[in-house]
């Protein structure tokens, strides 16, 4: 199994410009904090929990507790990907995130947009990574 801070950023042109993930430091089973996002990202750092990992249902659930990503709005971002194989070989996958702004505070709807649009970059650039490279 391949994780994100294993895929050589040099090797994949891809993630270099998406750059989530440039110095990965794992606190403990349950935390992982990442520091340094690289020249394409506006966050320094980011502190997430890790919920539940369930390899037999493919299912990962983090939560974002810390950090310059929360801009001072949000308390909380909780996420659940979790992926489902498809009759053809491949699989298909769902990506559920849940902000919890802090109170009195709205988000506005582009902001959600803008960092949904740069999750997809990310993930569709690890997908190319791992279809070109299946033994990474």
């Amino acid at each position: 199994m391949t994780s994100f801070e294993n895929i050589s950023l040099t090797e994949s042109p891809d993630l270099k410009e998406t750059s989530a993930g440039v110095k990965v430091e794992v606190e403990n089973e349950r935390f992982k904090a990442t520091e340094g996002h690289g020249p394409c990202s506006q966050f320094k750092y980011v502190k997430h929990r890790i919920d539940e990992l369930d390899k037999e249902k493919m299912i990962y659930k983090y939560t974002l507790i810390e950090g310059d990503a929360l801009m001072d709005k949000i308390e909380y971002i909780s996420y659940e990907i979790s992926f489902e194989a498809s009759p053809d070989g491949g699989c298909k996958s769902k990506n559920v995130s849940v902000y919890h702004s802090k109170p009195g505070v709205e988000i506005k709807e582009e902001e959600i947009k803008d960092g949904k649009e740069k999750a997809a970059a990310v993930f569709k650039a690890v997908e190319a990574y791992l279809l070109a490279n299946p033994d990474a």
